[in-house]
């Protein structure tokens, strides 16, 4: 049960003084009315952006983007569909027929029975050096089983009755205990420099936490604690009221706003349309319906007039220029029709008419 109520009582916030309150409401004052000003700098600067994004970045974006393109990516797309590719498998079957062929032909026919040549020559001189080196490594055997080992036992056993044996005798009985002494004596010395480096080292300590870390633990106790306790709540308070402050301008920036855009849509928006609604629309369909289309009918009804003119004018033409090439050069005999073997359209045999070959008469 205790476990279980500690959690619930460390999550509930600590009780705030009054010193806390009362450094909270003027800061939070003083803030509002540096940070307000800035918020609508802001924001101002946020919907310039934006509206500078929207009407030229992305387009000069996407502008850039279709030259870029039209001048780089298809051109170099271009070039290298029909130059480099062309170009490269050119050289490739160039380099195939240069190099790789007569390279694979050397190998095939020259490099490799030259190798098995090389190989099988190898083989025999390693085999005769071996035959070789097994002969003089027996002979090295022999003479170090028959000369170098009993010379080299001989030697053992003086060594070890001339100097092992009296080294060990000298080591048990004079060096051991002049070292024992030695040892003690150091132990001694250690023992008595430690002594007075403890003691120096008392001195010394005792001599800096009198003079030094109780005065410094005193004024850390006293003095930088509780600064730094009141410094660090005027700082939270303060990084608070910035984001109070930073939430209320915004609420304050957009009610300027929606009141600006207000102020701008009845001031010259909704003037604007009244006019445009109320005295351009009557005054633009009074000219469409009284000036524009009389005139634009009689416009097409001199054209049509026009029209017929010309056409009358261009066959009265064509009509005497018939006549004079009549009285200058007589009539023109026209070619008699050459009667056809098939019958017309309008004569077509078919299985009712009387023209066939079964139904003749």
């Amino acid at each position: 049960m205790d476990l279980e109520k500690r959690p619930a009582q460390q999550a509930q916030p600590a009780p705030e003084g009054c010193l806390v309150v009362a450094i909270r409401i003027p800061v939070r004052i003083v803030v509002l009315v540096l940070v307000v000003p800035v918020r609508m700098v802001w924001d101002a600067l946020v919907a310039g952006g934006r509206l500078l994004t929207d009407t030229v970045l992305r387009p000069a974006g996407r502008a850039a983007l279709w030259l870029g393109r039209i001048v780089l990516v298809r051109p170099c797309v271009a070039l290298w569909r029909y130059a480099v590719v062309p170009l490269a498998q050119g050289l490739g079957w160039l380099g195939h027929r240069l190099l790789v062929v007569p390279a694979v032909w050397t190998y095939r026919y020259v490099l490799t029975p030259l190798g098995h040549a090389i190989s099988w020559l190898a083989a025999g001189v390693g085999a005769g050096c071996g035959w070789v080196a097994r002969g003089v490594l027996a002979g090295l055997l022999w003479l170090y089983r028959w000369t170098v080992l009993p010379v080299g036992q001989g030697i053992a056993w003086l060594v070890v009755h001339l100097l092992v044996v009296p080294a060990g005798w000298l080591y048990r009985y004079m060096l051991t205990p002049v070292g024992h002494a030695i040892a003690w004596v150091a132990m001694g010395a250690v023992w008595l420099v430690r002594m007075i480096f403890t003691g120096l080292w008392l001195g010394v300590y005792w001599t800096l936490r009198v003079l030094l870390v109780l005065p410094a633990l005193a004024v850390w106790r006293w003095v930088l604690a509780p600064v730094g306790r009141f410094l660090a709540v005027v700082g939270r308070e303060i990084g608070e009221a910035l984001g109070h402050a930073w939430r209320v301008a915004g609420w304050i920036s957009l009610a300027v706003g929606r009141f600006l855009a207000n102020l701008f849509r009845w001031l010259l928006v909704e003037p604007t349309r009244w006019v445009y609604r109320t005295v351009l629309t009557p005054a633009g369909h009074f000219v469409r319906d009284a000036v524009w289309k009389p005139v634009a009918a009689a416009g097409r009804a001199v054209g049509r007039t026009t029209r017929q003119a010309l056409s009358t004018a261009r066959e009265t033409v064509r009509q005497a220029r018939a006549s004079v090439r009549s009285a200058l050069f007589g009539q023109q005999t026209e070619p008699k029709p050459v009667p056809r073997r098939e019958p017309g359209a309008a004569e077509t045999r078919t299985l009712g008419s009387s023209t066939t070959a079964l139904t003749k008469d």
